[in-house]
């Protein structure tokens, strides 16, 4: 319908979203939002319901899940002055060498040296402690690259159970609101297996463990992998041009089931479905050029934008996504960026909801 531009701006990712079409709770019922489909051969915009999809997507294709799991890795505790401080942890970190001058006897013990973010920076340098709980407390270790901080979390318990018994949900920033009971199951996919996120593969949320029964009943194959979401997720471009953006770097997993099952339905000519830009970017990691999936293990930095090819996605379900975002651009590059573009504007003028509890669009 539209010929592909060779170059795009940052700018060309903005729109107008008024501020009541950010869905700041979930939907009564995760199969009830709204699903827009755009066909994007020929740009026509249909209005569904999500609980509709199992009628859309026929035998013999195969649905992708992300089977990551959002960690309750908000960090809320005090500093020595009494003052509030926060943080947000992201990721295990490589143990410190022993010659590194803030290292100490046990300090090596896997699991507690981790990458984070804090607030408010110029006060957490390295030296400084947030006592999180009686007998839980996060030392700042070392600045690193990029305003982020190496940490070292000091509990007598095992990692996990002191994060889930002092940890919270973190919610994404644009819902302004603190994590509520509601957030603990409702900001996680019926089918989150491995710990490791700090937010959610957001398109999988709508899913319900009778639509994915009806969607198995219906012969379509479901697919899991795992890629963890990184907090990068929710920054912007604020480069002129996309192609100087830093991609963040995430960590995923692809086993050799998965991939055979992948493999095995593009053989017999069924169609793979993408669930979220985060199993799209991980299958087009691992994909050869002739659509091949091979299974593997590791971190992936790719930046999908137009006029990407995607090799291994047919169709993608996906979220409505910031402005000026990394993830706008990947959907914009399967969808074509005219089609993509429109459809927004009418999700606006529709009154769809929007971000990580909002809606969810079907790009075919």
């Amino acid at each position: 319908m539209y010929a592909p531009r060779e170059r795009y701006t940052t700018a060309d990712f903005d729109y107008v979203l008024p501020r009541d079409r950010i869905a700041r709770h979930p939907a009564a019922r995760r199969d009830e939002s709204r699903l827009l489909v755009l066909d994007r051969a020929t740009g026509e915009v249909r209005h569904r319901v999500f609980r509709g999809l199992v009628e859309l997507i026929p035998a013999g294709d195969a649905v992708v899940l992300n089977e990551t799991r959002v960690f309750p890795a908000r960090l809320v505790g005090r500093r020595a002055s009494g003052a509030a401080a926060e943080v947000l942890l992201l990721r295990p970190a490589a143990p410190l060498p022993s010659s590194h001058p803030s290292s100490e006897p046990g300090s090596d013990r896997p699991g507690e040296l981790w990458e984070a973010l804090v607030r408010p920076g110029s006060k957490l340098r390295p030296g400084r402690v947030v006592e999180v709980a009686d007998g839980f407390r996060v030392e700042i270790v070392d600045t690193l690259p990029g305003g982020g901080r190496l940490v070292r979390l000091v509990t007598e318990l095992p990692i996990d159970e002191a994060l889930d018994r002092h940890g919270r949900i973190p919610l994404p920033p644009y819902l302004e609101r603190a994590a509520e009971a509601e957030d603990v199951e409702r900001y996680q996919t019926v089918y989150a297996r491995e710990r490791g996120s700090v937010a959610a593969p957001t398109a999988g949320l709508h899913f319900t463990p009778e639509l994915l029964d009806a969607l198995e009943a219906r012969g379509v194959r479901l697919v899991r992998l795992v890629l963890h979401v990184g907090a990068g997720t929710f920054r912007p471009v604020d480069v002129e041009d996309p192609a100087e953006h830093r991609m963040h770097a995430e960590r995923y997993a692809v086993s050799a089931e998965a991939a055979a099952a992948l493999n095995e339905v593009r053989r017999t000519g069924g169609r793979i479905w993408a669930v979220g830009t985060t199993v799209a970017r991980t299958l087009e990691t691992v994909a050869g050029e002739d659509g091949t999936v091979w299974p593997g293990a590791g971190w992936t930095d790719l930046f999908t934008r137009p006029p990407y090819r995607f090799r291994a996605v047919d169709r993608l379900l996906t979220n409505f996504h910031l402005p000026r975002s990394t993830l706008l651009m990947l959907v914009a590059a399967f969808g074509g960026y005219e089609n993509v573009m429109r459809a927004y504007r009418i999700a606006v003028e529709e009154g769809y909801r929007f971000y990580s509890y909002g809606d969810a669009m079907l790009v075919v």
